[in-house]
């Protein structure tokens, strides 16, 4: 189980620079923000813009003695936006339509209150979801590595699967979440949160009616082109043809394998993760092969000799093919794979089924098709 990078909502919505030429009717174009602070702490009120590769301040609001403060943004669509309450709290906010009142008593912990833009509600279930998820792959990865440093397999093994439980029902967390936003334009920060991968039919419906609701946003269309692009990749679709030469020189082609369950693996003997996966992948094929399980492996090898040694090495008995390219592979290309391993699971007709799967998670699959 690699440790997962931290999730945080400035991670999820730092490219969504939205920006559309579609404005509701009615819409004047201005967007106010105020509220009221309590026992405010030293410091500034620092109002954000999320551009395309980063947070940037735009302003400093003037807050009253008082604790109240107003400020006026223009706007030609939906933007999102981040609040710096003095350092010491940050406040999300999706703003297109309407205005937002913000309270806050610096001196009780939860006591943060929106009134108004509905988006920047939205805004801040995808915050939370963010943060218990992270809280939960932490816990996660201590009881992991304690585990490790013991040699504890059997614990190891269990807590692979609990990740791959966890992420399961995260991403029916997200999907709910993004359900529940009634067609927010705050729902593209929970669509950072998925794997297009192995959620692109999903995704791709939220997309479309994203589109209709905000036409020209720039993450938007941005992200329609990337949905287009894997398309042909998604759950369901023809996997796309691999004709390569194997350690002989003889050409070999994915559709050879036509009417049985084929792991196309991508690896090379260069990558650590690979080659400690190899085992795993070895045990399964002598196990499922007799049912019609088969492996086509495709390596991102530079060299010849490196290929054949480690497939020697990690008694790799089934379907090797590579042109030696390494990401520059022909097959690499066609199925925009910028890192190893990874895997694609065709069924017995040539169709995609699964994709990523290793370790529990290919077992657990090769189990529900074979036994």
């Amino acid at each position: 189980m690699n440790k997962m990078k931290n999730l945080t909502l400035a991670a999820l919505v730092m490219v969504i620079a939205a920006c559309s030429n579609e404005v509701k009717s009615g819409f004047d174009g201005n967007v106010m923000i105020s509220g009221k602070l309590e026992n405010t702490p030293k410091g500034h009120l620092v109002l954000s813009k999320y551009l395309e590769d980063r947070v940037e301040p735009i302003d400093t609001i003037e807050v009253k003695n008082n604790g109240a403060f107003e400020y006026t943004l223009e706007l030609d669509g939906p933007t999102f936006y981040e609040l710096d309450l003095y350092g010491e709290k940050q406040v999300k906010l999706a703003l297109y339509d309407e205005d937002l009142e913000v309270k806050y008593d610096f001196d009780q912990e939860g006591s943060l209150e929106l009134e108004g833009s509905f988006d920047t509600k939205q805004v801040l279930k995808v915050d939370e979801l963010a943060e218990n998820y992270q809280k939960d792959i932490n816990d996660l990865n201590a009881e992991y590595y304690q585990a490790l440093s013991k040699k504890d397999e059997s614990t190891v093994k269990s807590i692979q699967q609990k990740a791959m439980e966890l992420e399961t029902k995260q991403s029916e967390r997200v999907k709910e979440t993004i359900n529940s936003m009634e067609g927010s334009f705050a729902s593209l920060a929970a669509i950072g949160m998925l794997n297009p991968r192995n959620d692109f039919s999903f995704v791709d419906s939220v997309v479309q009616a994203l589109d209709e609701k905000y036409p020209e946003t720039k993450m938007i269309v941005n992200l329609k082109q990337q949905l287009d692009e894997m398309r042909a990749l998604s759950m369901g679709q023809p996997a796309p043809e691999i004709s390569l030469p194997n350690p002989e020189g003889d050409t070999v082609n994915l559709s050879d394998f036509r009417g049985k369950y084929v792991l196309i693996d991508f690896w090379a003997a260069w990558c650590k993760p690979c080659r400690a996966e190899n085992p795993n992948v070895v045990r399964l094929y002598e196990e499922y092969n007799d049912q019609g399980f088969e492996v086509f492996g495709v390596s991102l090898d530079r060299t010849k000799e490196a290929w054949e040694k480690a497939i020697e090495e990690d008694n790799l008995t089934w379907t090797q093919v590579s042109d030696l390219k390494y990401f520059n592979s022909e097959a690499a290309s066609t199925y925009k794979i910028n890192a190893i391993p990874a895997t694609y699971l065709i069924d017995p007709e040539g169709k995609i089924i699964a994709k990523d799967l290793r370790g529990p998670s290919l077992e657990n699959k090769l189990k529900e098709i074979f036994e």
